[in-house]
């Protein structure tokens, strides 16, 4: 026979009190913080212009693209991340000789 699952009455309240003021402080830093609107690709060719923005090349940009942000940090952090994964899934999916065959050489 199964017993229904009861409430804990005798837990420590410090760690939800200290999640809630974390996320307190969290959202009062992002409401409060200024940040700049953001730039676009202006009117040239916009597969141009998101390539000089993935490589940091915004020096290099033609006068007919417009401003842009560079964005290399986030290209490669999404990079190794994905070449991560990539081997994870590879090391996962990998068979062993001696398994399969049942041990025999």
């Amino acid at each position: 026979m199964t017993t229904r699952p009861r409430l804990a009455t005798n837990v420590n309240y410090v760690n939800g009190l200290a999640a809630l003021a974390l996320f307190a402080v969290l959202a009062f830093v992002f409401v409060t913080a200024g940040l700049e609107p953001p730039r676009g690709f202006g009117e040239g060719a916009i597969v141009a212009s998101i390539g000089y923005a993935m490589f940091d090349l915004v020096d290099l940009v033609p006068s007919g693209h417009g401003e842009t942000e560079g964005f290399l940090v986030a290209f490669l952090t999404i990079a190794v991340v994905l070449d991560a994964a990539l081997d994870g899934a590879v090391m996962l999916a990998r068979r062993e000789d001696d398994a399969t065959d049942g041990g025999e050489a």
